[in-house]
């Protein structure tokens, strides 16, 4: 009879909160793409407790906002730039006044980055090392390795970098996601 709020990394893209939600089996997922409202989260929640579910997982990237705000910002660091997290937190306790029964808050945070590598991340960590040696070999500098598909390409870097990469609300995952019942509170 719980609700667990999980904070994820993800400042301006919610890819991470995304593929943690659909492998996890969050029940609602919170996105930068995607301006949440704390009303139908509730709603969320409420309908979930009317169908006999007694808990209800939300995952959370830091850098999701409710409809009208830009971002919840845990502090400015000395350098003056934001530094993101705690809508996990603010969340929980925006949420336990308008639901029944428990709401927790946990932030993943850097944490989500251990673990131990499956097979497949071993065998993938040793082509990308391959093909950066392979580049350094030939000279080919200015490059980062990336997969495509089951290949190994070598990307420019001022490619990689040239724009974020958010989540499109129309995204085969999005959808997946809401076909599975997953709110994303909008």
């Amino acid at each position: 009879h719980r609700v667990m709020v999980v904070e994820v990394m993800g400042r301006d893209a919610g890819w991470i909160a995304l593929e943690a939600g659909l492998a996890g089996g969050g029940d609602i997922i919170l996105i930068p793409e995607i301006p949440f409202q704390l009303d139908r989260i509730a709603e969320a929640i409420a309908h979930r407790s009317s169908h006999g579910r007694t808990f209800s997982i939300i995952v959370v990237a830091e850098g999701a906002h409710p409809d009208g705000v830009t971002a919840i910002v845990r502090r400015v660091g000395p350098d003056g730039f934001p530094r993101m997290g705690g809508v996990g937190v603010w969340l929980a306790d925006q949420l336990e006044r308008r639901v029944h029964g428990e709401v927790r808050a946990t932030v993943l945070g850097h944490v989500q980055r251990g673990g131990t590598p499956t097979a497949f991340d071993r065998v993938l960590a040793t082509r990308f090392g391959c093909a950066a040696a392979w580049l350094i070999e030939r000279r080919d500098f200015g490059k980062m390795v990336a997969v495509r598909g089951t290949d190994i390409v070598a990307v420019p870097l001022e490619d990689a970098v040239q724009e974020t990469k958010l989540v499109p609300r129309t995204s085969e995952k999005v959808m997946t996601a809401r076909s599975l019942g997953v709110s994303f509170g909008d």
